[in-house]
């Protein structure tokens, strides 16, 4: 490993901030009361994970493209991952904007808009053989995706197997 800058990485998290920040004007009308009942510590270690996956992908020119091997699927797999978070997004944005549109599953990734991006970030370490984005992604996941697997699970009832089959009820759209 070796400093540099990833223009691989700029594009992750341009992928990544572009549908957050039309989110933020978009979100579901009663999204706040979710986030107010949000675990500190998946918090702090959601945010801690933003801000050094976010370095790490910038200063590190790993993930850069280079000549073709069979190791480039892990890169391949990691792109198909963000366009289909980018798809997600596509699809939140043309809905009702509830939050059980957000939480709907997506290709069968359950709380896509979480689980997405982290794998996509995930197997670009994984490319990049870059255990510091490996390890960064881990923090980021555990808080990022326990922080909407409680509001999934909160949105739908306890009780209810949404992470194993989608959960209808009338309101939903067919």
């Amino acid at each position: 490993m070796r400093f540099g800058f990833s223009y691989v990485g700029l594009i992750y998290l341009v992928m990544l901030t572009i549908p957050n920040l039309i989110w933020a004007k978009n979100k579901p009308g009663d999204y706040d009361r979710y986030a107010g009942k949000e675990n500190r510590v998946l918090l702090i270690l959601e945010r801690t994970g933003e801000v050094l996956v976010s370095v790490i992908v910038l200063v590190f020119p790993d993930f850069n493209l280079r000549a073709w091997t069979p190791w480039s699927l892990w890169l391949v797999a990691s792109f198909l991952l963000m366009i289909l978070y980018e798809l997600y997004w596509i699809r939140y944005f043309g809905s009702g904007k509830t939050m059980r549109e957000q939480y709907r599953r997506f290709c069968g990734f359950p709380v896509a808009g979480a689980t997405l991006p982290v794998t996509a970030f995930f197997l670009l370490g994984v490319y990049g053989l870059n255990v510091w984005l490996i390890v960064a992604v881990i923090i980021l996941g555990v808080g990022h995706i326990g922080i909407h697997l409680s509001h999934e699970k909160e949105v739908y009832g306890a009780g209810s197997k949404v992470s194993g089959k989608t959960v209808r009820t009338k309101d939903d759209p067919v």
